[in-house]
């Protein structure tokens, strides 16, 4: 009598991770699959594009011919101004220059003749790409829900950290500055805008003095959500004299009252 003989099925090359339903609600690497003890090949592939992505950002220059035309459609002074930084590689090297305005662009800026309420800072930051993507569409939909306030000149800032826009709001005599920086880009979002908000800028101003909206793309927190919660953060700001920590604990205490 012969014994049958056993069928040898190897297992797939790749197999695929029980979790992958999961990947449906983030853009984290989660749930990736293996082919044997490494990643498949096409995870792989992945992680290197969106490294390669993130890497270009932080190195991109901003269009500001383009930007400027963007912001031409809302009716106000355009402005621009570069910081202390020469170049990129000074930008990424000292980003303490990146703080301050270069002689030249401090010494064009003037104030209007009626002081601003708010004075918006497009700045390219740690990703070009996301103050040139994101900056007008967020500003097409937050304008017209600050229509009763003075608003200051747009100002592209290149080269710039944000505390740059503390110089810039000051020299314009602007009582609350809002900087929409690039961020520094991550290998799921390379084009991630933030909005930081300073009341009463001066030098010196620390980031605990700072409200800050982050990850502001149509993937992330959308223009209208963002555009809605910078209106109600720049009132508050304004009703309690103050911003950062300050405004946070205001919130809350009036919140919990």
């Amino acid at each position: 009598m012969t014994t049958p003989k056993h069928e040898h099925h190897p297992a797939p090359p790749t197999a695929a991770d029980p979790w992958a339903a999961l990947r449906v609600h983030t853009p984290a690497r989660i749930a990736l699959g293996r082919s044997g003890a490494s990643l498949p090949t096409r995870e792989l592939l992945a992680f290197g594009i969106a490294h390669a992505q993130a890497r270009d950002a932080v190195h991109a220059a901003l269009d500001v011919a383009a930007l400027r035309a963007d912001l031409a459609g809302f009716g106000l002074p355009v402005i621009e101004v570069r910081s202390a930084a020469p170049n990129r590689a000074a930008y990424l090297a000292r980003p303490d220059w990146g703080r301050r305005l270069d002689p030249a662009s401090a010494a064009a800026l003037a104030r209007p003749a009626a002081a601003p309420d708010v004075v918006f800072v497009i700045a390219d930051g740690l990703s070009a790409v996301a103050a040139q993507r994101h900056a007008a569409p967020l500003l097409a939909i937050g304008l017209p829900m600050l229509d009763d306030l003075v608003i200051g000149p747009l100002v592209i800032a290149s080269q710039a950290r944000v505390a740059l826009a503390d110089a810039v709001a000051m020299a314009l005599g602007a009582r609350l500055v809002v900087s929409l920086i690039g961020e520094r880009p991550g290998l799921s979002a390379p084009d991630s805008l933030g909005a930081y908000l300073t009341h009463a800028p001066q030098p010196g101003t620390t980031d605990a003095e700072r409200n800050c909206l982050s990850n502001i793309r149509p993937e992330g927190l959308g223009y209208a959500a963002a555009a809605a919660e910078l209106a109600a953060l720049i009132r508050r700001a304004r009703a309690a004299g103050i911003s950062g920590i300050g405004l946070a604990a205001a919130t809350a205490l009036a919140a919990a009252g």
